[in-house]
């Protein structure tokens, strides 16, 4: 096995609860590369001091995590806790983050004044001409909103839903009922010559891609019609 030992860790208060962990298998854990969080520990302990081998209690663990159940506490500590990690890893990993909180943005941001969505590439731009910073620890929605705040001065967004009624001739209906059910389908009219009526609501942000798809699958027969 490759990697090395170290201690991860988690505070609360003044308790302090650390796990010994592969720092590779660690990693592949919280990338999502690995579903299973017992198998990156070195010891299935608990521990108030790690390196002098003093357990935590297990009413101490209940009242932090709300269970004592070792894989949940486990993957609290890996998840919202101080893993050591080397710098290539954190690097990988911020760049990662950087790269699914870019993608959140542009999925489901609208530019207010021209309600056209907002190119991925416009938000990387607007991100590092701000200087934004990414933490690799923390999961990319729960930095959206500060990174939003610090691009809105140099790249105008909203978020917002889009609502669009969309009609397919019989041909098409059925292959297109699973794309539509992928955007959120709302309502559903099928007509007596088969074709469909259909009304869809998703993020703003995706209506290129859904345009697309629908054009795609009935050779641009599709007729569709924002709804206000």
């Amino acid at each position: 096995m490759s990697g090395k030992t170290v201690i991860a860790r988690f505070e609360q208060g003044k308790e302090t609860f650390e796990i010994l962990v592969n720092s590779d298998l660690a990693y592949e854990y919280i990338t999502g590369k690995r579903k299973d969080p017992m198998s990156v520990l070195d010891a299935e302990e608990i521990f108030k001091d790690a390196r002098k081998g003093e357990r935590q209690g297990e009413e101490k663990i209940k009242k932090a995590f709300g269970t004592t159940d070792m894989a949940t506490v486990v993957d609290h500590i890996l998840k919202k806790g101080d893993v050591p990690i080397t710098t290539e890893q954190k690097n990988r990993l911020m760049e990662e983050k950087r790269k699914q909180i870019i993608d959140i943005i542009a999925r489901n941001s609208i530019d207010p004044r021209t309600n056209a969505p907002t190119p991925a590439l416009r938000v990387e731009n607007a991100m590092n001409e701000a200087r934004v910073s990414i933490d690799p620890f923390k999961g990319p929605n729960e930095q959206v909103e500060a990174v939003v705040k610090k691009i809105s001065l140099i790249l105008p967004i909203k978020f917002a839903k889009i609502k669009i009624n969309v009609n397919i001739p019989p041909e098409y209906s059925n292959r297109c009922y699973g794309i539509l059910k992928q955007y959120g389908l709302k309502s559903e009219e099928w007509l007596s010559n088969g074709s469909l009526s259909a009304v869809v609501e998703f993020p703003a942000g995706m209506q290129t891609e859904f345009y697309e798809k629908i054009n795609n699958a009935t050779q641009g027969r599709a007729e569709t019609k924002i709804l206000e």
